[in-house]
């Protein structure tokens, strides 16, 4: 029997077109189709084409496709913190020659260092993005600023505004996301693009981009009064762009901006809110760790006669454990609480390490239930990968030792026949509380 699933389009005529690539290079998906190979170690050009195209599926096509739609006379206004994948310099390179007015703001930041054992770092991303700009023949009048301010700080920057010709310079478009403008960014790492179909937000993104190309911030050799004055001044004329909501209930439906830097944890608090408020599932990503608020909000999420807690998924860098050098108090964040977390642990051969060695703005959308549903998708697909290489390191580390120090592998891995399995669906366990979570959502979608 045959089941034909039809999806929607890659691209729509709609607002918003959500890109994830699929970030995994070291899964077992990558592993069947190429082998424990890398990419540019692949036996053919044709082949190591196709498994960039797998790896990136689509992404970088959609950027390429959104630098192409500009026309003669149309702008586009682009900065980014990395600028060193070839093929979109080169379409913008293309833009330029088409008669589109191209502008770009990109990092240049003097942070070269010689490391403890005397080895030499040149400054990153400075000269990989001066080698690209290079390479690709951008004029120097497309460059409208070379980021050099706020010298200790990492500005990850990375969207395009598309502004077209008629009437006078209108704001159209905005391409943003997650995504550097590297090998890894695009192929290696997990990353979204998102294509928003929207006036108004690129307006919000045109203003910013106007503010970041005086290149705001502090400047070396000033005194640390002038320094935290400068700062300050940046953070104010960022926040003056736009008033932000910061309760999760006073966000508007629709698509609403939030740059940074910004004063205050008011932004984060209401993110905090809105997971710990979750009324049957959450999930959040978290690249610097569990920060204290989040952990004293989630910290009662437990069972209790009556009380159904939502389930909670936490998608961290690295495994929250204790900080040794630390004086505040650890708090755990368990199945007890209804929280359960999956971090980048690496399956350590040739495909992540090339995705390695290639690495080197917020929106907020309320009331679009096809946008959540693909962000509620990829972010399952990507916690259930890590958490299986989270689960893998912690057995690992765990597990009895062999004479040679290799972890013991015995266990079998194959599935139960029996129905024995069924004990890990009993009430309470994560299985059960994942089944409930689809259940309670398809009832609340009929209601």
């Amino acid at each position: 029997m045959k089941i034909v699933v039809e999806t929607e389009p890659l691209f729509t005529d709609g607002e918003h077109d959500v890109f994830f690539n699929r970030g995994v290079a070291s899964s077992q998906a990558y592993q069947r189709r190429f082998g424990n190979v890398a990419p540019d170690k692949l036996e053919t050009q044709e082949k190591q084409a196709e498994a960039l195209q797998w790896l990136s599926r689509d992404l970088d096509e959609a950027m390429i496709r959104f630098i192409d739609q500009a026309e003669a006379g149309d702008t586009l206004l682009g900065c980014f913190y990395e600028f060193r994948y070839l093929p979109v310099a080169l379409r913008l390179k293309a833009a330029l020659e088409r008669g589109v007015k191209v502008q770009l703001i990109l990092d240049s930041k003097e942070n070269s260092r010689t490391d403890k054992d005397g080895k030499f770092h040149e400054s990153f991303p400075k000269v990989e993005n001066q080698k690209t700009v290079k390479a690709a023949k951008i004029p120097a009048k497309a460059i409208a600023c070379w980021r050099q301010n706020n010298r200790s700080n990492i500005q990850h920057n990375k969207f395009l505004v598309l502004l077209r010709a008629a009437p006078g310079d209108r704001p159209d478009e905005v391409w943003t996301g997650s995504t550097n403008l590297s090998n890894g960014g695009v192929h290696g790492q997990t990353n979204v693009g998102h294509w928003v179909g929207n006036a108004a937000v690129a307006a919000d993104f045109a203003a910013y981009w106007t503010l970041l190309k005086d290149d705001p911030g502090a400047v070396d050799g000033e005194t640390a009064a002038q320094s935290k004055k400068r700062r300050g001044d940046y953070r104010k004329a960022v926040m003056d762009l736009r008033v932000v909501p910061t309760r999760w209930a006073d966000i508007a439906v629709g698509v609403t901006s939030i740059f940074s830097p910004r004063a205050g944890s008011a932004v984060l608090d209401m993110y905090v809110d809105a997971l710990d408020k979750s009324s049957i599932s959450g999930g959040v990503t978290l690249a610097f760790g569990i920060g204290k608020a989040f952990k004293e909000a989630l910290v009662d999420n437990i069972a209790a006669p009556g009380i159904t807690p939502p389930i909670l998924f936490l998608l961290l860098e690295k495994k929250d454990k204790p900080n040794p050098k630390s004086k505040t108090p650890f708090i755990p964040l368990t199945a007890k609480h209804n929280v359960y977390k999956a971090w980048g642990s690496y399956l350590r051969d040739p495909v992540y390490q090339w995705a390695r060695e290639t690495n080197a703005r917020m929106l907020a959308i309320r009331g679009n239930e096809r946008v959540a549903d693909i962000y509620f998708t990829e972010f399952n697909r990507l916690f259930n990968h890590y958490y299986f290489r989270s689960v893998r390191e912690s057995l690992f580390n765990k597990a009895p030792k062999e004479a040679n120090g290799a972890a013991d592998t015995s266990a079998s891995l194959f599935l139960d026949e029996t129905g024995k399995w069924l004990e890990k669906y009993e009430p309470g366990d994560l299985r059960r509380k994942r089944v409930e979570v689809y259940t309670q959502m398809a009832n609340a979608r009929t209601l």
